[in-house]
């Protein structure tokens, strides 16, 4: 199990987010989440947080109007 799953899984745990995480081809994993905005800033919390698993060297943010068509949190 890897990083995506554990983000999925954070993200359930957290509820009420709907989104993905994907592995780019340059090691970097994109997570986009689409929720409340407490909800979301849960999941970057623990984006940020030593709980991750691997190594995370930072985490960018960028927030925008939500665009639906998300059906739950999948692993891409």
């Amino acid at each position: 199990m890897g990083f995506r799953w554990f983000t999925r899984a954070n993200a359930l745990e957290i509820g009420g987010l709907t989104g993905f995480a994907l592995n780019l081809d340059d090691g970097r994993v994109q997570v986009v989440a689409e929720g409340s905005r407490e909800n979301c800033h849960r999941l970057l919390e623990w984006l940020r947080s030593d709980d991750t698993p691997g190594r995370v060297d930072g985490v960018t943010e960028i927030w925008d109007t939500p665009r639906g068509g998300y059906d739950g949190f999948a692993i891409r």
